[in-house]
């Protein structure tokens, strides 16, 4: 609720439009949306983990306790404002140095390296008043970006990232799930993106996790929802191509990833070809 009282205030002093609802909030970041780096840099997409702990361990670097979401956007964007506060008022230049270094690997390790994506899929299924926000905080990212610098080497989580596996090769065990891990297929792929899918393909939508939901999908037209699949990653990796010019080699490495998981998910459709191993086929039956 804290949260909610913060952008109720925000609303009134940017003159944003509507209001944050709790049931809209918790529509769009809890069902939808989560707000926690982890998920869209970590290899398994989801909470916690190895990308959570790595950000814990940004902030001990810094010489703080972690909070108990080190890695929730709040909790980031309110440490950079914090170490740009720091910057500013340290009178010593070389400490000023010190901190505008730290601010710099904030941003680039923990922000920008999947803040624009997330922003991006923010403005498409979010009312007025939070695609506003969105849309606000992507110019402040935009204009730090500007402000600190161009990282010199790609974010270590991005440099982790491994590839979507192929099922043909590696079976279908890791398929599903690295398909929903945005740093490995390149693609924000929310609940409501799946429910599209179902719409699209004209399949039941059979609600559960998302790791559900597409195997269902999967599972009743494998055909089509590899081509639906395909075609969301090539529009993810047109939309990463069109913001080099400011997040540079980390939206080449997003826009790569989002190439690659076209060619795979093409490559697998049964109507290219052989009907690819251990991939769900399609299901006959009448809609659930």
């Amino acid at each position: 609720m804290e949260i909610l009282r913060a952008l109720a205030t925000l609303a009134k002093l940017l003159d944003l439009p509507g209001a944050p609802e709790p049931a809209t909030y918790t529509e769009v970041f809890v069902f939808n949306l989560y707000p926690y780096a982890s998920v869209y840099v970590g290899r398994e997409g989801m909470l916690g983990g190895e990308a959570r702990d790595r950000v814990a361990g940004f902030w001990r670097a810094l010489g703080r306790v972690p909070p108990a979401e080190p890695d929730h956007l709040t909790a980031l964007l309110a440490l950079y404002a914090t170490l740009a506060d720091q910057e500013g008022a340290d009178p010593d230049p070389a400490r000023r140095l010190l901190w505008r270094q730290s601010r710099k690997a904030l941003l680039w390790e923990h922000l920008a390296s999947w803040l624009f994506a997330y922003l991006d899929k923010l403005g498409e299924i979010a009312p007025p008043f939070y695609r506003s926000w969105g849309a606000l905080l992507g110019e402040v990212l935009a204009a730090e970006v500007e402000a600190v610098g161009p990282q010199e080497i790609l974010p270590l989580p991005l440099r982790l990232a491994p590839a979507l596996p192929d099922p043909r090769q590696e079976g279908a065990g890791e398929f599903a799930g690295a398909l929903l891990s945005p740093v490995r297929s390149g693609v924000v792929l929310t609940r409501a993106d799946l429910a599209r899918a179902a719409r699209d393909l004209d399949v039941g939508l059979r609600m559960g996790e998302r790791r559900f939901i597409l195997t269902s999908l999967l599972s009743q037209d494998a055909d089509g929802t590899l081509g639906w699949l395909a075609a969301e990653a090539r529009r993810w990796a047109s939309r990463h191509r069109a913001r080099e010019g400011v997040a540079g080699e980390v939206a080449r490495f997003w826009a790569g990833q989002a190439d690659a998981a076209a060619a795979l998910l093409g490559a697998l459709q049964p109507s290219k070809g052989e009907e690819p191993k251990d991939v769900p086929p399609r299901n006959t039956k009448a809609r659930c």
